[in-house]
């Protein structure tokens, strides 16, 4: 396909806000997972989460119009007010947003159904409903924006942010519009945590391995749950040029279904993921030694990181390239899968690769060369993988160069 260029890049995480303090985390490889404060977790197994903290919304939106946002609209729409600072030019308000989010405003939900059961229909908050629909945050960062073109929110479980970037990529290769801000969003709450803990999807202290979540290793017994939003100004390779920075190319994607998988969980289609990333690969007119790492969804779970090292090992077999886990830094769902893909975008411009997190050593069958440290080398193209509790499957390929 046709490359859109990333040129403006603004964060929310687990550990840090702004993409300057996101570099710094990943760098000193730190994680943003550490023990849940914010409600009480007594009684449940799982006591970590990705959290953000020291988020001041007020130095991004002005109070009026913050009063009108619950939280997960003030995180994404700060995500965005930073994307279009980092990009520094001006943007036509003919562009679009595209936003993913895998549960979207549970919270804000809960409290008005809260309202609604104890006033009545006609007393219950009106500004709470319309807070509840999970294309809130779009809509308020299209208003903020100014921006007039398509105004889509997307929900893939895990892989709701690489489905919105596929999104975007696809309609400004067509011309409908000619730049969008893409993303996710996510917010953690005591409901999604506890049903996570109580079904066993959530990393915990089992007298083999600690908390937080342990990503493609052999004692890893769930993920660590994230929130927080990322927000990429995405533009045609035309507008790109006036820019002073291009942090990547959105080169090629592939999208399919791995038909094994139950509803609430990863099945063991490594053929089918093996296929979706060639596909991504051939799209960017690429072949398999053009790609010299890979940026996995790995989350600790048993199921979806021997899906993923599975169909890794089928497609590249001895060529494997070198693999980063990167969601031990900020859990999954973090920013609807966003977070991932910013980090495979500051190691191309870094030329680094991260090092992943909570591994230390693979199943017996797993053969890829996860990171274990920070690994400087030449980045010219990066398999991005995405996997959704469900079967979805959504992979990109970035590149350096417009070609």
């Amino acid at each position: 396909m046709n490359r859109v260029a990333i040129t403006g890049i603004g964060v929310v995480a687990p550990g840090a806000v702004g993409i300057d303090a996101f570099r710094r985390l990943l760098r000193g490889g730190v994680s943003g997972v550490q023990p849940v404060e914010r409600f009480d977790t007594e009684g449940l197994s799982a006591h970590s989460a990705g959290l953000v903290r020291d988020f001041v919304p007020k130095q991004f939106i002005a109070p009026m119009k913050m009063r009108r946002m619950n939280m997960l609209s003030r995180l994404a729409v700060s995500a965005a007010h930073m994307a279009m600072l980092d990009a520094g030019a001006a943007v036509t308000t003919e562009s679009g947003v595209v936003l993913g989010t895998s549960f979207g405003p549970v919270q804000t939900s809960v409290e008005y159904m809260h309202e609604y059961v104890a006033k009545g229909a006609a007393l219950a908050p009106p500004q709470l409903f319309a807070e509840s629909v999970a294309n809130a945050p779009g809509s308020h960062i299209a208003i903020e924006t100014g921006f007039r073109g398509f105004n889509v929110t997307v929900t893939q479980r895990e892989s709701s942010a690489m489905a919105a970037a596929m999104y975007a990529a696809s309609q400004i290769v067509k011309g409908t519009v000619p730049a969008a801000l893409l993303g996710g969003v996510e917010e953690v709450n005591e409901m999604i945590f506890s049903v996570l803990d109580r079904i066993g999807a959530l990393a915990h202290v089992n007298g083999v391995a600690a908390e937080p979540a342990r990503p493609f290793d052999r004692l890893r017994n769930g993920l660590s749950i994230g929130e927080g939003s990322a927000v990429l100004l995405s533009e045609s390779a035309q507008l790109a040029r006036d820019r002073a920075r291009v942090y990547g190319w959105l080169a090629g994607f592939g999208i399919g279904r791995d038909t094994t998988a139950s509803i609430s969980n990863w099945g063991e289609g490594h053929a089918q993921v093996a296929a979706t990333m060639r596909a991504a690969i051939n799209d960017a007119e690429l072949t398999l030694d053009d790609i010299d790492a890979v940026y996995a969804s790995a989350n600790g779970t048993r199921r979806c990181d021997r899906l993923e090292y599975r169909a890794l090992q089928t497609l590249f077999g001895a060529r494997l390239p070198p693999v980063v886990a990167a969601k031990g830094y900020f859990g999954e769902y973090a920013a609807g899968g966003a977070l991932q893909l910013v980090a495979a975008l500051l190691a191309l411009d870094e030329q680094s690769l991260h090092a992943s997190l909570g591994f230390e050593e693979g199943d017996a069958d797993m053969t890829i060369d996860v990171t274990r440290e920070a690994r400087p080398m030449t980045l010219r193209n990066v398999l991005v993988s995405s996997l959704s509790a469900g079967g979805g499957i959504v992979c990109a390929v970035i590149s350096r160069e417009d070609g």
